[in-house]
């Protein structure tokens, strides 16, 4: 019995280090970013926004951060007073920055040891300059923008672990 819990264990193990080990799209799941994929926005490559498939990035998870494939630059967290955390794409920091993003299953979540402590709400909100795009923000309570269209308590995450 203990020798097969180990077994499972190992192949557990080895599943997530293969989780790490390509880059991956970061998907929304439900309305209205219903599979929308992360990615800079049009106007402005720092703002991480959901978006279309076919212009979405992929990024690295490793080590409490999250790092863009296509261009190197670290998702980040703003220092808001507010519940709502303005994300951002970093192109230098690193992981030295990062907030101590993390994995539960295939949902991007922050880490029981980062600043705000396991999380894994985000809120999204429509962009008015043109285009199906959503900015992404941390949700750690429950405020919205005033006069803005958004949707809370969405969660992000990888393509299908299956």
């Amino acid at each position: 019995m203990r020798s097969s819990l180990r077994q499972v264990l190992a192949v557990a193990a080895t599943a997530a280090a293969v989780v790490m080990a390509k880059p991956y799209q970061i998907r929304g799941v439900t309305s209205p970013i219903f599979h929308y994929y992360l990615q800079p926005s049009p106007q402005d490559p720092t703002m991480p926004v959901m978006g279309p498939e076919a212009s979405s990035q992929y990024f690295n998870i490793a080590s409490g951060a999250i790092q863009s494939a296509n261009s190197s630059a670290y998702l980040t967290v703003g220092t808001d007073s507010t519940s709502y955390k303005t994300l951002k794409l970093s192109p230098s920091g690193g992981a030295a920055t990062a907030p101590g993003w993390a994995l539960e299953g295939d949902t991007i979540i922050t880490g029981t040891s980062s600043t705000w402590g396991r999380q894994l709400n985000f809120l999204v909100c429509k962009l008015s300059t043109g285009g199906d795009y959503w900015q992404v923000y941390l949700q750690t309570g429950s405020a919205v923008p005033a006069g803005r269209t958004c949707s809370n308590y969405q969660s992000l995450h990888l393509p299908c672990l299956c």
